[in-house]
């Protein structure tokens, strides 16, 4: 007897659904909420322009490990080592930065939720052993049932605050003149902000190995993953837009100076939402964004431990699939990794993430023609040609635009 269809697309959601709580992080709740912020609602067509743009090379990744049932990863091993070596590198130092990061902002908005003062690295401490317990416990099973939960909390509060917002009006008072981000002095924010747009390229890769793990769990048909993909890929697009508005409507054109550094900057969105509607949004913008974060840090954690231990087990050439304890392994290692540098590197925390975030957009040419490269071989239609080869042109240039100021400023 068939399934029917609604249930077999029900049953394919996951992957699609973990990436976009993996992009509402660092990308959503720090970066659009500053685009807000900082220049009002001119922002909003860029940041819609590059989800768009960034859309085909995210999507070629379900798409070529459903055709070839294999990962991404073994396609770079297939385009030669050096690819993956430089894959691999890249995504080192993403894991290590990127997980320090988080855990830093999610122990910030934990404050809010606790009746004792405790320092972020006590702090970090505690939410690193329940999401290593989490992680350790159910793997991608898990992880898969929790982002579920997440979105669609984060989804309706996030909803629920824009709307008060809206309904109370902009802080920016009638005279207020916005600052332009065109111009030289916000280049750097501009990069940054569009490197995790929605997230990182090589999250397109996690998204592979996240649809090669749901595949162990239930038959997942190509139609039904593209399904789970842009529902998720739709949804991370649309909070983006809706963390512009909050930026925009709560904090643009304040007394207050804007913070930049991420866990200063959270904690100061939940105090202006407090002063601006309420006293009483206060928890519900700290649940919000410790919502983002957390389901961020469980998706980081264990999203770059599956590269790092896939793409490790190719370059060895060891026969078969990786062993269980392995990826284990490197959710832990990372994440003492992540730690470690927050207790010696935390002052310099806001510098790395800076350099992650620009490491990212500058990169992600590379490894969306690398996705583009392995699906032309498959076969696309010409409109999903056409597309990509527009989203190659506008990021390579931007990219190549920003290296050659970077080098001669």
């Amino acid at each position: 007897m068939n399934t029917p269809h609604w249930q077999a697309r029900l049953r394919a959601m996951g992957p699609g659904i973990v990436m976009s709580s993996a992009a509402v992080g660092g990308s959503h709740l720090v970066a659009s909420t500053q685009a807000g912020a900082l220049f009002g609602w001119q922002l909003l067509w860029l940041i819609l322009l590059v989800n768009v743009l960034k859309y085909p090379f995210f999507r070629f990744g379900v798409q070529y490990t459903l055709d070839n049932n294999e990962s991404l990863i073994q396609g770079y091993l297939r385009k030669g080592r050096g690819t993956l070596i430089a894959f691999t590198a890249l995504n080192v130092v993403a894991a290590v930065v990127n997980t320090a990061g988080v855990l830093i902002l999610t122990a910030s908005l934990l404050q809010y939720f606790i009746p004792v003062t405790l320092s972020l690295t006590v702090l970090c401490w505690l939410l690193l052993a329940i999401a290593l317990a989490i992680l350790l416990a159910g793997h991608y099973a898990l992880l898969d049932r929790l982002s579920k939960l997440i979105m669609l909390c984060l989804t309706i509060t996030t909803c629920v605050a824009v709307l008060i917002a809206w309904q109370n009006g902009p802080t920016a008072p009638a005279d207020f003149v916005s600052p332009s981000p065109w111009q030289l002095s916000a280049l750097a924010f501009l990069v940054a902000m569009m490197g995790w747009m929605p997230v990182p390229i090589e999250i397109s890769a996690i998204s592979s190995l996240w649809t090669r793990s749901k595949q162990k769990l239930t038959r997942v048909t190509l139609p039904d993953a593209l399904f789970d993909f842009n529902l998720g890929y739709g949804i991370a697009v649309f909070l983006a837009l809706v963390f512009v508005a909050l930026g925009a409507l709560v904090q643009h054109g304040s007394d207050q100076e804007i913070a930049l550094a991420s866990g200063a900057f959270a904690q100061q969105l939940v105090s202006m939402y407090a002063a601006t509607i309420g006293d009483w949004s206060r928890y519900l913008v700290a649940a919000i964004a410790f919502l983002c974060m957390f389901g961020t840090t469980l998706a980081v954690m264990d999203g770059y431990a599956r590269t790092l231990n896939e793409s490790i087990h190719l370059l060895r050439q060891t026969p078969g699939e990786p062993a269980n304890w392995t990826l284990s392994a490197w959710i832990v290692a990372q994440a003492l990794s992540g730690m470690a540098i927050i207790l010696f590197f935390q002052s310099a925390l806001a510098p790395m993430l800076t350099f992650a975030m620009t490491l990212a957009f500058v990169t992600t040419p590379f490894f969306a023609w690398l996705n583009f490269d392995l699906m032309r071989q498959q076969g696309l239609s010409i409109g999903m040609q056409w597309f990509a080869w527009i989203g190659m042109a506008y990021l390579s240039l931007f990219a190549l635009g920003y290296v050659l100021w970077w080098l001669t400023a």
